[in-house]
C-alpha cells in the first residue's frame, strides 16, 4: 500500500509508531496530486513545493496534509473563492478552522476549486475551470466544495475542510464517494470563511472513514470568540466509540419526499440502508414536514440571495481583490470592476438579492422568508421529539457529465428539498457511502459494491451517497450512527482520476 492510500486514523498511527516520516507521507500525497492533477483539476493554489515545518509536532495531526477550499482564508496564501474579483489577494490572518488544523500539527497542500463564492453545485462555475470528478473524470464532482471532496476521493489528502450553505458538503461526498458532515450551525468557527449566505454557511470536513471526520471534528469543534454565532456553553465529545448501537433508535423518512423519483442505484441504496438499520435494531418511522415541502426552497433562495447581496457588495475595486485605475470615476469603476470580476451565477443572484430586499419588497419577501424559517425550524424540532435520525437521499440523481444541463426542474426542485431545509434549520447532515452503481459508466471498472480491501484500481461504477440528519448538536451521536452504517456498508476505495 502507498502512503496516500492511508486514511487518516491509520496515517496519525503510522506517524506515531514511526513506521513512516511525515516528509514520506508528504511525498507520497504531492507525487500523486502530480499523478492525478491534470485530469481532475482540483487545486487552484499549491502550496506543496517544498515540504513544510510542522508547527506541532505532538498535535493530533502532527504533520498530516490536507487541503482547504479556497474560501477559507489563509494568512499569506492566495484566496479567491474562485473569483477573479479577488485577483490574488493574499488574507492577514487564517480562518479559525484553518487555525485549529495548524496548531495541532496539519500540513497545507493548497486551496481547492469551488463553485464562484460557493454559488453553484457542479464545483464548475469557477473563475479557474472545472475540477473533474476522480470516479470519472467526464462527470462534475459537485459543489460548491467540489475540489475539496475530489482531493480526498482521488487520495491526495487523508482529510480537506469544505463550506456547506445549501448542501455543498453532502453532494460533492455523495458524488465523489466521500464522508462529509455539515456540522451544526455554530458548532465550528466561521470567523475567516468568506461568506454567501452568512446565517446558512457552515465549514464542514471530508474524509474516506466516518471515524477521520470524528477525529477532525475534535479539532474544530471549539468556541471561539471571533464568532458570534459560535457555540459557548456545549462540550461535544466525538470520541470514536466501537460499541455504539442503533438498538431501539427512530430512524424517518419523511412522507412528503416518498413520491420523489430516484435514479435506480439511489433508489437501491435507499433499500439496502433501510435493512441495515432495522438489522441493526433501528425502528424504521416517518415523520411529515409540510411546512418544509411546500415553503423551504423559496424561503431558502429570499435568504440565500439578499445575504449574498449584503456580503458581496464589499467588493468594490477599493479595500481588497481587483481593481482598475482608468475608469472615469467611482460610478465607471465599480461598474467596470464588478462586471468583469463577478461570473454569471454570483451577479445573477446578486441582483435578485438586491430585489429581494429592496425596502417596498423587504417586508413581503426577505421579513416573511425569516418568518416561515422559524416554522421550518420549529417543525423540525417536532419531528426530532418522534425521531432520532431523518434517511433520505442528498440527491435524486447520480452526477451528469460536465457541460452537460440537467433539464429536469422537478429534480432540481426534489435536491433543493433534500439539502436545503437542513441549513434554514441548523441541523446536522451526514453525507455517507452506499456502495457503487453497478453498470454505471466509470473510468475505473464495475465492483462488486463498497467492501473493503482489493485493488483500487478494479473495475467499479460511479459512487452511491445519502445522507442521514439529527437534531441541532447531535453532531456526535449522528457519527457514532455513520460508524455502524460503514460497518455494513463498506469503506469507499480511492478513485483513480482518470489513469490506469
Amino acid at each position: 500500500m502507498e502512503l496516500y492510500e492511508l486514511n487518516l486514523h491509520d496515517a496519525i498511527s503510522g506517524l506515531k509508531d514511526k513506521k513512516f516520516s511525515a516528509s514520506e507521507l508528504f511525498a507520497s500525497c504531492k507525487a500523486r496530486i502530480d499523478a492525478l492533477e491534470p485530469n481532475v483539476r482540483a487545486f487552484i493554489t499549491r502550496t506543496d513545493s517544498t515540504p513544510q515545518p510542522c508547527e506541532n509536532p505532538e498535535g493530533l495531526l502532527a504533520g498530516i496534509p490536507t487541503v482547504l477550499k479556497d474560501n477559507l482564508c489563509t494568512t499569506g496564501i492566495r484566496t479567491t473563492a474562485a473569483s477573479k474579483i479577488l485577483g490574488g489577494w493574499r488574507p492577514p490572518y487564517d480562518a479559525t478552522a484553518w487555525k485549529y488544523l495548524r496548531e495541532s500539527g496539519a500540513i497545507l497542500m493548497g486551496k481547492v476549486n469551488m463553485d464562484e463564492f460557493a454559488m453553484g453545485n457542479t464545483c464548475g462555475n469557477s473563475a479557474f475551470g472545472p475540477t473533474h470528478n476522480p470516479n470519472d473524470i467526464s462527470r462534475v464532482p459537485g459543489g460548491s466544495s467540489g475540489g475539496s471532496a475530489a482531493a480526498v476521493s482521488a487520495g491526495y489528502v487523508p482529510f480537506s475542510l469544505g463550506s456547506d450553505t445549501g448542501g455543498s458538503i453532502r453532494q460533492p461526498a455523495s458524488f465523489c464517494g466521500v464522508y462529509g458532515l455539515k456540522p451544526t450551525y455554530g458548532m465550528v468557527s466561521r470567523y475567516g470563511l468568506i461568506s454567501y449566505g452568512s446565517s446558512l454557511d457552515q465549514i464542514g470536513p471530508f474524509a474516506r472513514t466516518v471515524r477521520d471526520l470524528q477525529l477532525v471534528m475534535s479539532v474544530l469543534a471549539q468556541y471561539d470568540p471571533m464568532d458570534s454565532s459560535c457555540f459557548r456553553e456545549k462540550n461535544p465529545d466525538f470520541t470514536h466509540r466501537e460499541d455504539v448501537s442503533l438498538k431501539g433508535k427512530r430512524v424517518a423518512l419523511v412522507k412528503e419526499f416518498q413520491s420523489f423519483t430516484l435514479d435506480a442505484p439511489i433508489a437501491e441504496a435507499m433499500k439496502k440502508t433501510r435493512k441495515v438499520l432495522e438489522d441493526e435494531g433501528a425502528i424504521i418511522t416517518e415523520v411529515s414536514l409540510p411546512v418544509v415541502a411546500k415553503y423551504a426552497v423559496a424561503c431558502y433562495y429570499a435568504l440565500a440571495m439578499s445575504e449574498a447581496h449584503t456580503n458581496l457588495e464589499r467588493y468594490d475595486g477599493v479595500r481588497l481583490g481587483y481593481t482598475v485605475t482608468d475608469a472615469a470615476g467611482v460610478k465607471e469603476m465599480f461598474e467596470e470592476v464588478r462586471s468583469y470580476g463577478f461570473g454569471s451565477e454570483v451577479k445573477s443572484r446578486i441582483i435578485a438579492g438586491t430585489c429581494l430586499t429592496e425596502p417596498s419588497r423587504c417586508d413581503e419577501y426577505y421579513v416573511a422568508a425569516t418568518k416561515v424559517r422559524t416554522l421550518i425550524a420549529q417543525e423540525f424540532a417536532r419531528a426530532f421529539g418522534e425521531t432520532d435520525f431523518i434517511l433520505q437521499p442528498v440527491t435524486p440523481s447520480l452526477p451528469h457529465k460536465i457541460g452537460e444541463e440537467d433539464d429536469d426542474a422537478m429534480k432540481g426542485y426534489e435536491t433543493d428539498l433534500y439539502t436545503l431545509p437542513v441549513n434554514l434549520a441548523g441541523l446536522p447532515g451526514l453525507s455517507f457511502f452506499t456502495g457503487y452503481a453497478l453498470g454505471q459508466p466509470s473510468l475505473t471498472p464495475p465492483n462488486l459494491g463498497g467492501e473493503q480491501g482489493g485493488n483500487p484500481s478494479a473495475q467499479r461504477g460511479l459512487p452511491v451517497g445519502l445522507q442521514l440528519i439529527g437534531p441541532r448538536w447531535s453532531d456526535p451521536e449522528l457519527l457514532n450512527a455513520g460508524v455502524i452504517l460503514e460497518r455494513n456498508l463498506g469503506t469507499p476505495k480511492i478513485a483513480n482520476g482518470g489513469i490506469d
